[in-house]
């Protein structure tokens, strides 16, 4: 054990101690005892099992007990209910202040881990549940694993959070399954917003040995494990490639990675390091350098700021300032929507799969009605056919969604989302129609993605139950929603509101009734400053470059063309007249969008120099660091203006609408944290936006 162990845990002096519970197990077949240890914090699931040093300390003295018999034919490591485990506890880790304490977490990690994968016996590791980080490596420690088919989601997500699998993760899985399938565990999931496995697909990754249906999951891991115990049952594995088949696996991942952030997440570059020198390396020389990798990002700005982004979407999500009671909320029974176009169509299926309630749509004529259920009845039949949902489920999900010509469908509704052309007159009309057929008490929700609500409803007899319900397109994929509060918009219709979104597996962000709201406020107001440059004479693949550091999705003008050029147009003029100092109007965007031009790229990336054109005969070209400059500046005074006016209720909102919403990075906190480390949010408002220490080292 590292010496620093005494003083990691006085930094841990909250950890929630993770069990190790010990109790024979008489195998089936003559096949011996077996050691079986329960990982167990004495919480039910929805506090998941973690390491932190007691814990690990623990799990030591149980490997002692094990160790010292001679009675035992194997050892066996399971979790609680539902939960194997889920990683390091990282609520200690904003608390280190020196090296040393950070590589000593690494290494007592190590120590306690591979214990599993040197006893004089066979250890097995029975994945019941949901697996994750430390938890992971802990069943890569042992010399077999089962896994439940139930299991719903395992992975090694800590190059997102701006660590790196450091108790074994970078050496082990590809040893186990080749350099490929582990990037696509280490680098490829984390960096498409952290997804997870299923348990089946951690199988046939090669990650488990077996697996087995929930119901008797362990049952029948112990029966299969007497099996490989008495040889009856042989564990065979492929042969791993650590020839050119692991450089070129590496290589692919290196060259994603820098495309898609551009060197702004230090952690997976870590990560990859690591990968590509495992296939050379001694398990000691692996698990050193995965030591050193730790201590480095632990003491790193990227880091606090992934933890900061991770309780941002972990806690404050869930808990949405300023949203009214829960009891306030009305049931809803049965939802309209005003519309049938993709937008509309895709808000149908969602609020069907998550309801579970009928929702009608309408639109002018029949043609254009048929189309979008049969939209929304299409996406069903994708479902059917990938396995997502049974049959029977699909018909009854068909059934809950239907059109009709005339707006008296919605007279039972209780909520109605209006999702038609964004435009004031065009919105104010479909909702003095809708309130002709809908009780009082039907909430009215607009899909807005800038106008102001508070207007829309200015005419209404009961303007108090209009919200602002803006989605982000791709509706079934961008988990934010922001709830839009009109100066009218009364608590129930609010809770009513909120309630929906939570059903609907929303994050919920409460915002005040101003132009383009959170999100597209602040990318047109990067938009608007790039172009500006452009307009200057900067050329569109210098301003391009100049975000990278942002290491955003995609560079402003990709966005722009994904977006569509008329709706950021459109957006901007709402801006312009809202804040025309802030968000000038570009003649020469304007002219591009009305000669019809979609982008400025072909369709292989490269630019298309008839788009280009429009935007030529600037003077004064910027450079890279100088329109870099004028976007962070204009982004802080755009934030702290947002803040005075109380668009929400703190900066962490506003990270939380970026990150959710626009995908910025989870590992740079949002954008007050990148603004704060860069000094920018001081030098321009004269103020921090967090204070020290919340998203960095200090």
């Amino acid at each position: 054990m590292s010496a620093d162990t005494p003083n990691i845990s006085e930094i841990f002096a909250d950890e929630v101690v993770t069990h190790a519970r010990v109790r024979d197990v008489a195998l089936p077949y003559g096949a011996g005892t077996l050691a079986l240890i329960t990982l167990d914090n004495g919480h039910d699931h929805t506090k998941p099992n973690t390491f932190g040093p007691n814990g690990l300390t623990e799990l030591n003295a149980a490997l002692d007990a094990v160790a010292a018999r001679d009675d035992i034919a194997a050892v066996g490591v399971t979790g609680k209910p539902f939960i194997f485990a889920v990683g390091a506890d990282l609520k200690g880790v904003p608390l280190i202040g020196r090296r040393e304490d950070a590589q000593a977490i690494g290494e007592l990690g190590h120590d306690v881990f591979r214990r599993l994968g040197e006893l004089d016996v066979p250890s097995f590791a029975y994945v019941n549940g949901a697996a994750m980080g430390g938890g992971v490596e802990i069943a890569l420690h042992c010399t077999y694993r089962t896994i439940s088919a139930g299991v719903p989601a395992l992975a090694l997500p800590e190059a997102f959070l701006g660590l790196v699998p450091g108790w074994g993760g970078t050496y082990l899985l590809p040893r186990l399954i080749g350099a490929e399938k582990a990037l696509k565990v280490i680098i490829d999931n984390p960096m498409a917003q952290n997804r997870t496995l299923k348990g089946r697909q951690a199988y046939e990754l090669g990650i488990a040995d077996a697996i087995f249906e929930s119901a008797d999951f362990l049952e029948e891991s112990l029966a299969w494990t007497a099996r490989v115990l008495t040889g009856e049952t042989k564990v065979e594995r492929p042969e791993i490639d650590t020839g050119k088949a692991w450089d070129d696996a590496v290589a692919r991942a290196r060259w994603t990675v820098e495309g898609k952030l551009h060197g702004a997440a230090p952690s997976f570059v870590r990560a990859l390091d690591l990968v590509a020198a495992a296939k050379d390396r001694t398990r000691d020389e692996g698990f050193a350098a995965e030591d050193e990798a730790l201590a480095d990002l632990i003491m790193s700005d990227e880091l606090r700021a992934g933890l900061y982004a991770f309780d941002l979407t972990q806690k404050r999500a869930k808990r949405p300032a300023g949203a009214p009671g829960k009891e306030l909320a009305r049931p809803v029974t049965k939802v309209g929507v005003v519309g049938a176009g993709l937008m509309a169509s895709q808000l149908a299926l969602l609020f069907a799969r998550r309801l579970e309630v009928p929702v009608v749509l309408t639109d002018l004529d029949q043609d254009r009605l048929d189309k979008g259920v049969g939209y929304a009845h299409g996406e069903i039949d994708k479902l059917l056919a990938k396995g997502r949902v049974s049959a029977d489920k699909a018909n009854r999900l068909k059934s809950l969604i239907g059109g009709s010509l005339t707006k008296d469908a919605f007279a039972d509704a209780d909520f109605v989302i209006e999702a038609v052309f964004e435009e004031m007159s065009v919105k104010r009309k479909v909702f003095a129609e809708l309130e002709e057929h809908v009780s009082p008490e039907c909430v009215l929700a607009t899909n807005t993605s800038s106008l102001s609500v508070t207007e829309m409803a200015a005419e209404l007899r009961h303007p108090e139950r209009v919200v602002g319900f803006h989605f982000f397109n791709p509706v079934a994929v961008l988990p934010l929603l922001e709830i839009v509060r009109g100066e009218q918009t009364d608590d129930a219709a609010l809770a009513t509101a909120f309630a929906a979104g939570r059903k609907l597996k929303k994050s919920c962000v409460l915002v005040k009734d101003a132009p383009a709201f959170v999100v597209n406020r602040i990318l047109l107001r990067l938009m608007a400053e790039i172009i500006q440059t452009v307009d200057e004479g900067t050329p569109v693949e210098v301003a391009e470059r100049a975000a990278a550091p942002l290491g955003l999705p995609m560079p402003p003008f990709v966005l722009m063309g994904l977006v569509g050029p008329a709706i950021a147009l459109h957006v901007n003029e709402t801006l312009h007249g809202a804040f025309p100092e802030r968000f000038p109007l570009s003649e020469k965007f304007a002219a591009f969008v009305k000669a019809g031009k979609t982008g400025v790229y072909r369709p292989d990336f490269t630019l298309d120099p008839e788009a280009v054109a429009f935007f030529e005969g600037g003077t004064a070209p910027s450079t890279e660091a100088e329109v870099l400059d004028r976007a962070l500046r204009a982004l802080a005074e755009e934030i702290g203006i947002m803040l005075d006016e109380g668009v929400v209720a703190a900066a962490q909102d506003i990270d939380l609408c970026m990150i959710l919403g626009a995908g910025w990075p989870f590992h740079l906190g949002g954008i007050t944290p990148y603004l704060d480390r860069a000094g920018i949010g001081e030098a321009v408002n004269g103020r921090r936006f967090l204070e020290p220490g919340a998203a960095s080292l200090g």
